[in-house]
Parts: C-alpha cells; sequence; structure tokens
C-alpha cells in the first residue's frame, strides 16, 4: 500500500468523522474535489452548492473536525491500525463495486489477505451444535483452498467460521460492526487476539465506537461486499442473516445456504433461501463449484490443492482401530453423548480404552469435547 502522510490521512479521518455526511454523498463529494483536502479548502456555499446540507457544510468548512480526527490518529498508532482509503490500491476491488461503499477502513492485520478470494459464511448467533459443526468444517475446507472465510466474529457460526479457518491456518476477515480496538462479544478476546496476528480485521467505525444494535446491518453490506458468495448456515427468516443474503443479492453475489431441520427455526432462514433459488451445500466443493469462472481460477492459481480436513485428518489419524470404528459410529454430528454413554455403547472396550480413543481422536480433530465430558463427531469425519 502506499505511503500516505500523516496530513492526508487526518484529513481523510476528518472526513469520514462528519456527522451526517454519509458514505454516497461522500464518494460523490470526492468525484467532485478529487481529495479530502480539496473539500476541506472548500467554502461552506461551495459545498452547499453541491447538495451538501447547510449544517454539514458549515462544520467541515470550520475544520473543527480535525481535533477528532487527531486523536482517532492517535489511538490508531497505538494499537497498530492502518487506514485503508477509497482510493488505495489495496482497496478490495469487489467491495469499491457496491452501491455505498465505506470511503474508510479501519484495518488491523494482514491487509495481503483482501487479495484474495472471499467467501461469507455467516448464521445464527443462537445455533445448534449441527449448525456450529458445518460452519467450521465448511470454513475450514474453504480455507485450506486458500479462500479467505469472512464473517463478523459474532456469538455462533461467525465464531465457528473464524475458528475453522483458522484451524486450517487459513486466511480469515472479520468486520466489526465496533471499532476495531473493542472486542464483541467479549467472550471472543482470544479469537480476536488470533484474528489480529493470523488474520485481518476491518470496520468502517471509528476507534472506540461501541458495538450498537444499529450498526450491524451496516456492517452485513461490508460482509457481503467483500465477498464473491455468501453461505447462510443457520438463521430465522428474518435474522441478521437473512438481511446479508439480501443484501448479497443486491450486490450481485451468489447466494449459498445449508438445509436444516424443517422444524426448527434456526432453519427457516436458510431453507427458504434454497426454496427462492439458493445454491444448497452439502460441502465446500457446492461452494467452489458455483462461485463464477474468474474466482475459481483465481483459487487454483493461489492454491495447489490440499486434500480437504476430511481427508487430512484421516491420513494424519491412520489406520482405525476396532475401538475407533465403533466411538465413531456411535458419535453424532448434531448430537452430543455424554462419556457414560459411550462407554456403555462400547461393551467390546473399557472405559479406559474409551477415554484413550477419544483423547487420541480429538487430537486428531476428528472428534470435539464439549462441556460436561460430551463429545460429538466433527463433521464429515
Amino acid at each position: 500500500m502506499a505511503l500516505r502522510s500523516d496530513d492526508e490521512t487526518l484529513h481523510w479521518l476528518a472526513l469520514h468523522l462528519t456527522p451526517g455526511l454519509g458514505a454516497r454523498k461522500t464518494l460523490d463529494l470526492l468525484a467532485t474535489y478529487r481529495t479530502p483536502q480539496a473539500i476541506f479548502r472548500a467554502s461552506a456555499s461551495e459545498l452547499a452548492g453541491q447538495g451538501v446540507p447547510g449544517a454539514v457544510a458549515r462544520s467541515i468548512a470550520s475544520g473543527c473536525l480535525f481535533e477528532d480526527a487527531a486523536s482517532q490518529h492517535e489511538r490508531m498508532a497505538r494499537e497498530g491500525v492502518t487506514l485503508l482509503t477509497v482510493h488505495d490500491a489495496a482497496y478490495p476491488e469487489l467491495l469499491r463495486q457496491i452501491f455505498d461503499p465505506p470511503v474508510v477502513l479501519f484495518a488491523r492485520g494482514r491487509i495481503e489477505i483482501l487479495g484474495r478470494v472471499g467467501v461469507a459464511i455467516v448464521g445464527s448467533r443462537l445455533a445448534s451444535t449441527y449448525g456450529k459443526a458445518v460452519a467450521e468444517r465448511l470454513a475450514t475446507d474453504l480455507a485450506a483452498r486458500g479462500v479467505t472465510v469472512v464473517s463478523g466474529m459474532a456469538r455462533g457460526i461467525d465464531t465457528a467460521a473464524h475458528l475453522g479457518a483458522l484451524a486450517a491456518q487459513g486466511p480469515t476477515l472479520a468486520v466489526y460492526g465496533c471499532g476495531v480496538d473493542v472486542v464483541y462479544p467479549r467472550e471472543n478476546r482470544s479469537l480476536a487476539a488470533r484474528l489480529g496476528a493470523q488474520g485481518l480485521i476491518l470496520s468502517e467505525f471509528p476507534m472506540g465506537s461501541p458495538a450498537y444494535p444499529q450498526n450491524f446491518p451496516i456492517r452485513n453490506r461490508v460482509v457481503s461486499g467483500l465477498s464473491a458468495g455468501v453461505v447462510v448456515v443457520e438463521g430465522t427468516q428474518y435474522s441478521g442473516s437473512a438481511i446479508t443474503a439480501r443484501l448479497a443479492l443486491e450486490q450481485n453475489r451468489e447466494v449459498f445456504a445449508v438445509p436444516g431441520n424443517i422444524t426448527a427455526q434456526q432453519s427457516f432462514g436458510p431453507n427458504l433461501l434454497i426454496k427462492q433459488g439458493a445454491q444448497l451445500v452439502q460441502s465446500a466443493s457446492d461452494i467452489l463449484d458455483g462461485l463464477p469462472w474468474e474466482c475459481r481460477k483465481q483459487i487454483a492459481a493461489q492454491s495447489s490443492g490440499p486434500p480437504p480436513a476430511a481427508e487430512q485428518a484421516a491420513l494424519d489419524f491412520g489406520p482405525m482401530t476396532g475401538v475407533a470404528q465403533q466411538v465413531l459410529r456411535i458419535l453424532k454430528v448434531d448430537t452430543a453423548l455424554n462419556l457414560d454413554d459411550i462407554t456403555e455403547l462400547c461393551p467390546d472396550a473399557s472405559s479406559s480404552e474409551v477415554i484413550a480413543m477419544l483423547f487420541e481422536l480429538e487430537l486428531a480433530g476428528l472428534v470435539r469435547q464439549l462441556p460436561g465430558k460430551s463429545f460429538v463427531k466433527v463433521m464429515g469425519r
């Protein structure tokens, strides 16, 4: 990314912090004046002539926003945050093409990730065990192919998607509905640290901005705008993931959905999307095959095609023993089983053998332990 002087950065920040201006009007002004500096040199009457409301025009012309801009700049320097503007070459081209792209993005982490093909995985915060397993498996297999997994780091499906991508040591990107220096939800503090080091965190909201509810629909257009396709795993008919899917359609993105139990409320959203024409997803291959040809070509060029997670886990684990086969037959993806129940269902093995095998299967990524000494099989294993 080209170097930018502190003065230029301050002008971009001041423009972004102008209350009542909005992304679309800011872009119109940049089309006319070309640079933020030229906008701030314009008089209030000139700006009013460009359709800027009087109070907003006077605010720009007064230069009163530079104190807040300087405070933001200092905070960014302390936190190691980079400012990405819509004029920068590193700004993602797909996002630039939407109706109202963010004028600036606050970025923390590996900006080079923006050069890869991205696929968003979104869904319910109140996700089922099945939903989280599916999201994590899809993310793992996509990231293993070099695809950037995009999500919003919310509870449930978003968190599972980021964890799946990190497990594959692949690229993942979180779009925040708050400042990049604010962790929301708080229980994702360790995940946020990993994303900042191994992935990328983006937000159009200034440093220190709280996670107000009204921010998330605004954030969702960036999640879909960054992505070649959006995968909805779980969510109600009117959930945030349904909003993201609608935005994806408006932005001419591919929409995918994972089918779910027809009696479960969290499946209403994806099932309805499939009914309306979304591409049904059973594996990462369904997503890769459904992306535009240009994206598939780029994915093939950036990845030598390592084996999907299920194949790699089997290779790492080696030949299945009798106890391993029994345990994997008993365990389900969508229903957790208690250790006592698993032991009872393996009559040919002692409890110590079952415990030892569960430990080995967990290390191989074939089984996951849940709170309360319960276990589930990892999706597709």
